[in-house]
């Protein structure tokens, strides 16, 4: 038996360390393209980032985005599969076609529709209050049909979060509970249920953060230049702001999924304390 236990701590070692090699190797080696000059080690691509054309306005842009985003993406599915753990196993079944069917509709796919329809509503709106709506999502200043865009692509991966969350816990008797100790349906469903899902909750917001802040196609083919778009097109003339930035976004990313993952050893702990 220790004989076995040795060699799965041998395996998993290496197998930690053929994974450490293959993120850090090119992780190391953009660090390295973004400070090696002619004259020496230069840091001027992170120092002069603030400073870059576009480079704020599309950061912000993308952070509004993804805030908006993770709150409708939220809205949408936490009731409707709080709904469904108390109604029919009918509904979670629907419920789960609808919301991994964005896994099979390519984001070039979705994108095209998108278009389709911002260009027929013009043609035959034209003379509706509704033709004001078509405008309104296409503001520059924050479009809103990219978040549309956005909570399409990341339903697949906010619902599993979700559910995973919502079978470790017992819904129907947690709010059977409150319901009895005379609290109201929205009391029992925000005191009671929500709470028990904030490992869920967390998930969900982290990874449709990481999937807005990465997204490029369907802003791209929109026109719009979020944080990937200026990333790229800033590659074109500036290779090495273009990789600092994406290093940056990376550590970034990274920071966010250990805080993440931080909160949820402490809800861990302090719910076995308790």
């Amino acid at each position: 038996m220790a004989q076995l236990i040795s060699r799965l701590r041998v395996w998993r070692g290496l197998v930690l360390l053929l994974a450490g090699v293959y993120f850090l190797v090119p992780m190391g080696a953009s660090v390295w393209f973004s400070v090696d000059t002619n004259h020496g080690i230069d840091f001027a691509a992170y120092t002069g980032l603030l400073s870059a054309p576009g480079f704020l306005d599309s950061l912000v842009l993308t952070l509004e985005l993804a805030a908006v985003t993770v709150a409708v993406l939220l809205l949408l599915l936490v009731p409707a599969l709080i709904a469904a753990r108390l109604g029919s196993a009918r509904l979670r079944a629907v419920l789960e076609v609808v919301c991994t069917l964005p896994l099979v509709v390519p984001p070039v796919a979705l994108t095209a529709g998108l278009i389709g329809v911002l260009r027929w509503g013009p043609d035959y709106l034209m003379d509706t209050p509704l033709f004001q709506t078509f405008v309104f999502v296409q503001d520059p200043k924050f479009p809103l049909v990219l978040v549309i865009a956005y909570v399409l692509m990341s339903l697949p991966l906010a619902y599993r979060a979700l559910d995973a969350g919502l079978r470790a816990v017992d819904v129907r008797t947690l709010v059977e509970a409150a319901r009895n100790c005379g609290a109201s349906w929205p009391r029992a469903v925000l005191t009671v249920v929500l709470p028990n899902l904030r490992g869920a909750l967390l998930n969900a917001s982290f990874l449709t953060l990481a999937l807005v802040l990465g997204e490029f196609t369907a802003s791209s083919i929109l026109g719009y230049q979020p944080f990937a778009v200026w990333i790229y097109t800033v590659g074109n003339s500036q290779g090495q702001m273009s990789v600092a930035v994406s290093v940056l976004s990376l550590l970034i990313t990274w920071v966010l999924l250990l805080l993440l993952s931080t909160a949820g050893r402490e809800r861990r702990r302090n719910t076995t304390t308790h």
